[in-house]
């Protein structure tokens, strides 16, 4: 209990102190200028924080471009206030970096094409191509791998076609060609002519 009723003492006493120092001054800005700094964070911390969070945010695959364009101007607008020296192209290729691997193409496109944008041009820009990519991904069809797999690379699989008793061949790796069937009738030799 003494410990606490001591340091409630010593803070009355640092609160008179302090009170004291604020009745000599004469006006508000004088008075402003000593809390600042007396009990400032100094601009040093805040811009190395800021520049921090610009350098490294990066958006996940699949969210939206506005908001991260929202997220990124607001920090630009930040480090401005600061003054943190940094130009409009700096600020354009942190941006442009900060995307994900599906906006390669785009990023290709603005470099190759030397395109000089504001910011906010730039991300109204990500955000049309946001919308034309999603209209235009091609649907994606999954179908079944086969488990059987041929002993050989080269080697030929026979199988007979159902019904007609005709001979179809393919290769392991046919890359899509499609299979060949002999000429001919009947069961015939394989491989050769008749």
């Amino acid at each position: 209990m003494r410990t606490t009723a001591r340091s409630a003492v010593s803070y009355l006493l640092l609160t008179n102190e302090i009170q004291k120092q604020y009745d000599r001054l004469e006006n508000v800005p004088s008075i402003m200028l000593r809390m600042k700094d007396v009990y400032a964070v100094f601009d040093w911390h805040i811009r190395y924080a800021a520049i921090k969070a610009f350098f490294g945010t990066k958006m996940t695959e699949g969210s939206s471009v506005q908001s991260h364009g929202v997220t990124m101007l607001s920090l630009v607008e930040k480090l401005e206030d600061l003054k943190a020296g940094l130009n409009n192209d700096t600020y354009i290729d942190v941006i442009l970096q900060s995307l994900p691997p599906s906006y390669n193409p785009f990023i290709i496109n603005y470099n190759m094409n030397g395109l000089e944008k504001s910011i906010h041009e730039l991300i109204n820009m990500l955000v049309q191509y946001e919308a034309t990519s999603r209209k235009s991904e091609p649907s994606v069809l999954v179908g079944e791998a086969s488990t059987s797999k041929a002993k050989d690379k080269g080697a030929r699989c026979w199988k007979r076609k159902k019904g007609k008793g005709t001979l179809v061949t393919a290769t392991a790796s046919t890359g899509g060609a499609p299979p060949v069937a002999p000429k001919g009738k009947g069961k015939g030799k394989v491989g050769g002519s008749q």
